[in-house]
């Protein structure tokens, strides 16, 4: 290996660390509907401080056998939820929130029951940041969504788009 070809592997390297440093993930938490349920979710805020726009693109836990990145849509007044292909967007300077009736991670086919007061591991992929690990603990009693305004004025749900 010549210095150059080291030289730019360190130079990589510190990119990719600095993309990881500028994804703060607040408040996670995970809650399924009752401990026989067979489906789970976690929210959270993704906030990006960094001055290019990231992407969640994935999502991996062994809680679950499938996990999609999803959102509800309303569609002739009836709310479903749907994957989101391509994932998330996290704006630079911004954030994107994954509450309950909007942007959450969804997990099928929960491996063990989710029990109030315990945690489970969830890796988060960023296009730009790579993969981040996550302890996140379960809080099926929480209620409603988060009280998070859109930066750009109005409710959360208002300012989410199919990105």
């Amino acid at each position: 290996m010549n210095l150059k070809s080291i030289l730019l592997g360190a130079a990589l390297g510190l990119s990719a660390m600095s993309a990881m440093a500028d994804i703060i993930i607040e408040d996670p938490y995970a809650r399924s509907s009752s401990p026989a349920a067979r489906v789970g979710a976690a929210f959270m805020v993704i906030r990006n401080t960094g001055n290019e726009d990231d992407r969640l693109i994935a999502a991996s836990s062994d809680a679950a056998k499938r996990i999609e990145l999803h959102t509800h849509v309303i569609t002739d007044g009836v709310a479903k939820m749907m994957e989101v292909e391509g994932g998330f967007v996290v704006p630079a300077h911004g954030e994107v929130l994954l509450q309950r009736g909007g942007y959450h991670v969804m997990m099928m086919g929960l491996t063990a029951p989710f029990v109030q007061g315990e945690a489970l591991t969830l890796d988060l992929v960023f296009e730009k940041a790579g993969e981040m690990q996550l302890v996140v603990p379960i809080d099926s009693e929480r209620q409603g969504n988060m009280s998070h305004e859109n930066p750009e004025g109005g409710t959360a749900m208002e300012g989410m788009s199919g990105n």
